[in-house]
C-alpha cells in the first residue's frame, strides 16, 4: 500500500513517538521510602546470621546476693557420723557389712575370733565363781560369829574377801560391757556391731584380716547421708555479711543447673592468721542423697526473703564511657539500648539498682554482637527500617 508523501511522513513521527514512550521507566504507584533508624536501637533482618546468638530473657525480681560464691567442701555431719574400730585384737571370719549397706543400731559390721576376749570371758566366769564361793564363806562366818563360835577376825576376812570378790566381778562383767557382748560363754567369737543407724560409707576390712585396736584407719565409716555440712572459709572483711540461721545456696559441679539450700550453723570466733579467713559451718539437707561428702562446691550468700531485686547475668551489661548499658527487646528483632545503673557487681552477675523493669525481655547473650550491629547501622551499613 502506497502513502501520499505527507501521509508518510505523519506516520514515521507518530511511529517515533510511540518508540520514545517505549523507551521510557515506568512510574510506579508507591515509591519505596527509607526510614533511617534511630538512635541507640538496632534492628536485625531477617536473614541476619546474627539472630541465632541473640538469647533474651524475662526480667524478674529475685533474692539479692550479698556477696560473690564462696569456695567451700561438703563434708561428714559429725553428729551423724561414727568411725568404727575394733576395740579388741582378733582375725575377722564372719561376714562383713558391704559398702553401701544401710544399717540399724546394733546389727552386726563384722564378726572376729578373738582370744582376748575367749580370756575376757573366762575371766568373769572365774570371778563370779569367787564372789560365789565369798559369799557363802562370809554368810557362814557371820553366822558363828553372831553365835559367838568364830572369833571376830575370822569374820573380818571372810567379809574383806567378799568385797574384793565382788569388785573383780564387776570390773569383768564391766569389760565385757564395754566389748558390746552380752553372753557370758567362753566362745571367742567377737560381733562388731552399729553403734548409729547409718549407710555403711567407708571399709577397710577384708576377710582373715588380723585386727588391733591401735589400727590407724577405721574398719568402718557410718553415717546419715540425708544430712551433711557444708565447710567454707570466709575472708575477714566479709564475715559481718553472715550470720548464724542465715540461709544459703549450695551449687555442686555435678549438678549446675540447681541450687540446694543450707543454713548457717556455726561461724567460728577465731581468725586464721595466715589466710585472714574465718571458718563457717552450714547444715545441709540431703534427702535425694545426690550430695556426697568431699565434693567441692560454691555457696551463695543470699539477703531475707522479702529483699528482692534485679539480678541479671554479668554479660548482659556492657560498658560506654562512664556507663553500664544493656539491650531490651522491644519487638521481635528490634532492640534498644538503655543506660542501667549497677549496685553490686560480682563475679558473675551484677544488681541492677534502676534501669530496668520487671517483664522487661533483656538480651542476657549476644549484647555484644548488637553493639556491634548498632556500630555498622551509624556507619550507614545497617538493614533499612521498613
Amino acid at each position: 500500500m502506497m502513502f501520499p508523501p505527507r501521509q508518510f511522513v505523519r506516520f514515521a513521527l507518530w511511529l517515533a513517538c510511540l518508540f520514545l514512550l517505549a523507551c521510557q521507566p515506568k512510574s510506579e504507584d508507591k515509591k519505596s521510602t527509607v526510614t533511617s533508624i534511630p538512635k541507640d536501637e538496632v534492628v536485625l533482618s531477617p536473614n541476619s546470621p546474627k539472630r541465632g546468638y541473640i538469647k533474651e530473657a524475662l526480667v524478674g525480681l529475685s533474692t539479692l546476693p550479698l556477696m560473690d560464691p564462696v569456695t567451700a567442701t561438703v563434708a561428714y555431719d559429725e553428729t551423724r557420723t561414727v568411725r568404727v574400730s575394733s576395740p579388741i585384737s582378733g582375725r575377722v571370719t564372719g561376714d562383713i557389712a558391704r559398702l553401701g549397706a544401710k544399717l540399724k543400731i546394733g546389727e552386726t559390721l563384722a564378726t572376729l575370733d578373738s582370744p582376748d576376749l575367749g580370756q575376757a570371758q573366762s575371766d568373769f566366769i572365774r570371778a563370779q565363781a569367787d564372789k560365789n564361793l565369798s559369799e557363802r564363806t562370809f554368810n557362814r562366818q557371820k553366822e558363828l560369829f553372831d553365835h559367838g563360835v568364830a572369833p571376830r577376825k575370822d569374820f573380818d576376812q571372810a567379809q574383806d574377801d567378799l568385797q574384793r570378790a565382788s569388785g573383780e566381778a564387776e570390773r569383768t562383767r564391766l569389760k565385757l560391757v564395754n566389748l558390746g557382748v552380752k553372753g557370758n560363754n567362753a566362745n571367742n567369737r567377737f560381733a562388731l556391731l552399729a553403734p548409729i543407724a547409718g549407710e555403711v560409707t567407708e571399709r577397710n576390712i577384708n576377710p582373715g584380716m588380723e585386727v588391733r585396736p591401735d589400727l590407724s584407719d577405721p574398719l568402718f565409716v557410718l553415717s546419715d547421708l540425708s544430712r551433711l555440712w557444708v565447710l567454707m572459709d570466709v575472708f575477714e572483711k566479709d564475715i559481718g555479711l553472715i550470720r548464724v540461721g542465715q540461709q544459703v545456696l549450695v551449687r555442686v559441679q555435678a549438678y549446675p543447673d540447681r541450687t540446694f539450700p543450707a543454713t548457717v550453723e556455726y561461724i567460728s570466733r577465731v581468725v586464721d592468721e595466715n589466710t585472714r579467713t574465718v571458718k563457717v559451718r552450714c547444715q545441709l539437707p540431703n534427702p535425694e542423697k545426690k550430695l556426697l561428702p568431699s565434693m567441692y562446691a560454691s555457696v551463695e550468700l543470699q539477703s531475707g526473703p522479702n529483699d528482692q531485686g534485679i539480678v541479671i547475668p554479668l554479660g548482659s551489661l556492657f560498658t560506654e564511657g562512664e556507663s553500664d548499658w544493656v539491650f531490651v527487646a522491644i519487638d521481635k528483632d528490634h532492640y534498644l539500648k538503655s543506660p542501667v545503673k549497677v549496685g553490686l557487681r560480682l563475679k558473675d552477675k551484677a544488681v541492677i539498682a534502676s534501669g530496668l523493669t520487671r517483664g522487661e525481655r533483656l538480651v542476657v547473650d549476644g549484647a555484644l554482637l548488637l553493639r556491634t550491629e548498632e556500630d555498622t547501622e551509624q556507619d550507614g551499613g545497617g538493614e533499612s527500617k521498613p
